[in-house]
């Protein structure tokens, strides 16, 4: 009598590759919330109104703190630098205003998921319409600040050189925006796992405020050579190169053509590096909230 022999068993059936950990879904979550822009445009609106709520003016009092620091600071550095007025209040002024956005995308959108916690672990929906909605509040409390540049140049037309130039900062302002969503998605993704780099920034930004030539100007450096050549340790900072591109336009300078090319070298890799972070953990972040 024979005896049976065993079929082998079947080979275990292969799960389904799933698309959450791919670039597939990393694009389709940024067209997502670019699609949802109705409601980020709302929400961003909303912070505002929330913050000052009761409040007689407002957001203006963004615009108001912001007018007088530049106001102070600028009479004070341009005594002990010995500036120009009418030149150092203007460049010192559109500094701060274009550092307010830049800040405000580090400090703030490294704390964007955490903030937004509740919303997304209840409401179902990309993770980029959260990051859209800080960078649209960031560009609101610009535009606010765009009042006191205003005012200076009424102050100071005849002593600012500006000619059609002064239109490059409107794409300027536009690649610093596109910056500031990369920015706020691989911070807020690496701040979301690691709560320790929130306050790292925040004090790290606070260091790059003084290195930056925001409070101080690279012509201090003019006519003394034996310390002229310091003046390139500017460049080594990557924030430099995107205040120039917006602040020299908008007070009567040139900019070097080698400004914009740093710049959108940064955009690209900024942006290559965001897309991987997000393809590797963007589906982590809800559980790390």
């Amino acid at each position: 009598m024979s005896v049976p022999v065993p079929s082998a068993a079947p080979a275990p059936a292969q799960p389904p590759v799933s698309d959450s950990v791919s670039f597939r879904r990393a694009f389709r979550d940024l067209r997502g919330g670019w699609s949802q822009r109705e409601l980020w445009l709302h929400l961003g609106w909303q912070d505002i109104k929330q913050k000052y709520r009761r409040s007689v003016l407002g957001p203006f009092w963004v615009t108001i703190a912001t007018g007088a620091m530049a106001v102070s600071l600028g009479m004070l550095y341009s005594l002990i630098l010995d500036q120009d007025l009418t030149y150092f209040l203007p460049y010192l002024t559109v500094g701060l205003i274009v550092w307010g956005l830049i800040q405000g995308c580090i400090v703030e959108g490294s704390e964007v998921f955490i903030a937004n916690e509740g919303l997304i672990k209840q409401l179902p929906s990309a993770l980029s319409v959260h990051v859209y909605r800080l960078v649209w509040h960031q560009v609101l409390l610009l535009a606010h600040n765009m009042i006191i540049y205003f005012v200076l140049l009424a102050v100071f037309w005849t002593s600012l050189d500006l000619d059609f130039t002064a239109l490059l900062a409107i794409p300027a302002l536009a690649l610093i925006i596109v910056n500031g969503v990369w920015v706020t998605l691989l911070f807020g993704i690496f701040a979301t796992r690691f709560r320790d780099v929130a306050p790292l920034l925040t004090s790290l930004t606070q260091l790059l405020f003084y290195v930056t030539p925001i409070v101080w100007t690279t012509k201090v450096f003019d006519g003394r050579p034996n310390i002229e050549g310091r003046a390139r340790l500017a460049e080594i900072n990557p924030l430099y190169h995107y205040l120039e591109i917006v602040r020299a336009p908008l007070i009567g300078e040139p900019v070097a053509l080698y400004h914009w090319g740093i710049v959108g070298a940064l955009t690209v890799g900024g942006w290559a590096l965001a897309l991987i972070v997000m393809r590797r953990f963007r589906a982590r972040v809800p559980y790390w909230v």
